[in-house]
């Protein structure tokens, strides 16, 4: 009787340790996030295949949980919203640790189908989502990716406007706006120019996930050409050309360049993604009308400027490099061609999310060990500040060269390091930040850098503003 009573008290331990870990266990997910009840819950193995066709939100959603299902310990399903009609705004994280941030180790993204009748992106990424967790024991550059990163997946922002697009439409724009006629590119604040446009309840949500979560690369899938374009979208002049009016309404659509403080790094990876495409890199025109894109990339105001993007937003807001990726030259190809999109982009999808291990990256601490949140972390000579996590955690993607970091805080002596960036691998660099507390009682350092200013106030338009902000809107709506 003895031995039975030891296996009641281990099964009993066993059960206590179980509960004790369910009730604290932090998943570090959004609100909202998927939580089926046991009437929901697909099989383990039911659902998991995935064909080249497009899924409707239903078939999508029904994928995603079945993959979440089949591989618990590297997905995670989670929704940060709905869209206007009702439908849930998903994500997928795939990771070696899907539930909790990895300390230290970065945070990225994909969002596809912001505009609703672009869907190649959107199953792209489904195909990505199940390529990532079928390779994670055979493919050791996947294993290293997912160890290492935190791979967050949106297939669909406009599921609205997705859900009134046609098979095979390549041109129009029937379908590219939410279900209240908003263009959700044309919805974020603006750095350059007031956005008046009403907030839609996409763009709030993502706003607020991107507040949440401190990503440090991301990029946002288009369709109607094939190029990666990144920031700056939108200029502080929106003529098309300087001459006269005549010139602007005669002459070829052209624009400046309007160039970021990272111009150079956005180059960069906007050259990882095209040329590890199977084409982009050539640089070939979809349309006549289209022009021909150098190695595959563009600044994206050179290209045609646009207020209230999300790439721009992303990065001047909250520190996150983003580009766009127009991946094909039809905005809705039929599905017989989705395999081989799939295979001219699936290198790159890979490859490109590991650049967030590009740079610099570390950990902003106080006299006593203690991290220290909201830090602000700038390169010398690049005047974009980021901000530290409630780790004290950083990153910083950067080509190889010397830098300094100044670092501030409130409370705190600022602090100014010297670094050097390699190739090979992220420079690690810590930074200890000593209090500035005066001995007599006084107030405490506070940085002193001036706030991010506002966006520029709103001109009242004039005919000549008006005409060329309606090219502006017409070309944005052929091209994606």
């Amino acid at each position: 009787m003895g031995w039975k009573k030891g296996i009641c008290r281990i099964l009993l331990l066993l059960s206590i340790v179980g509960t004790t870990w369910a009730q604290h266990a932090d998943i570090n997910l959004p609100a909202g996030q998927d939580q089926p009840n046991e009437g929901e819950q697909e099989s383990r193995d039911a659902g998991t295949e995935l064909e080249f066709s497009y899924h409707d939100h239903d078939q999508m959603t029904r994928y995603l949980r079945a993959v979440s299902t089949r591989h618990p310990s590297l997905t995670a399903l989670y929704s940060i919203g709905k869209s206007v009609q009702g439908r849930e705004l998903w994500v997928m994280v795939v990771s070696a640790s899907p539930y909790e941030h990895m300390i230290g180790k970065p945070d990225v993204k994909y969002v596809a189908n912001i505009h609703g009748n672009e869907v190649v992106g959107r199953e792209l990424l489904l195909h990505l989502i199940q390529y990532l967790v079928t390779s994670y024991e055979s493919d050791s550059y996947i294993k290293w990716l997912l160890d290492n990163t935190r791979i967050h997946l949106m297939p669909s922002m406009n599921p609205d406007g997705y859900s009134i697009s046609r098979e095979g439409q390549c041109d129009t724009i029937h379908g590219r706006h939410n279900a209240r006629r908003y263009d959700l590119n044309r919805n974020f604040p603006d750095f350059f120019k007031a956005n008046t446009k009403q907030p839609q309840p996409e763009t709030e949500a993502v706003k607020e996930w991107i507040s949440k979560i401190q990503f440090v690369l991301s990029g946002s899938l288009h369709g109607g050409a094939l190029v990666a374009s990144y920031p700056f979208d939108n200029t502080p002049s929106s003529r098309i050309c300087r001459s006269s009016v005549l010139c602007s309404v005669f002459q070829s659509y052209a624009h400046s360049p309007s160039i970021a403080p990272d111009d150079d790094v956005f180059r960069h990876l906007a050259l990882v993604y095209s040329n590890n495409h199977a084409k982009m890199s050539r640089g070939v025109s979809c349309r006549s009308e289209i022009p021909r894109f150098e190695k595959g990339i563009t600044n994206g105001a050179a290209w045609y400027p646009l207020t209230g993007g999300m790439q721009d937003y992303n990065y001047l807001w909250h520190g996150c490099m983003e580009i766009t990726l127009e991946i094909s030259c039809c905005k809705y190809p039929p599905a017989h061609e989705l395999a081989k999109y799939w295979q001219d982009n699936r290198q790159s999808l890979i490859k490109y999310l590991a650049e967030a291990h590009r740079g610099a990256h570390g950990f902003v601490m106080d006299d006593s060990g203690n991290p220290v949140e909201s830090a602000a972390i700038r390169v010398k000579g690049r005047e974009v500040t980021y901000h530290t996590t409630k780790y004290g955690e950083f990153w910083r993607i950067l080509l190889p060269g010397t830098y300094k970091l100044e670092v501030s805080a409130e409370g705190y002596l600022p602090q100014e390091v010297e670094f050097f960036v390699i190739e090979t691998h992220p420079t690690l660099l810590n930074v200890t930040l000593h209090s500035a507390k005066r001995i007599d009682g006084g107030p405490y350092y506070r940085p002193a850098g001036p706030p991010r200013p506002p966006p520029a106030p709103t001109q009242s338009p004039g005919l000549f503003s008006t005409f060329t902000s309606s090219i502006n809107n017409f070309v944005s709506s052929i091209f994606g």
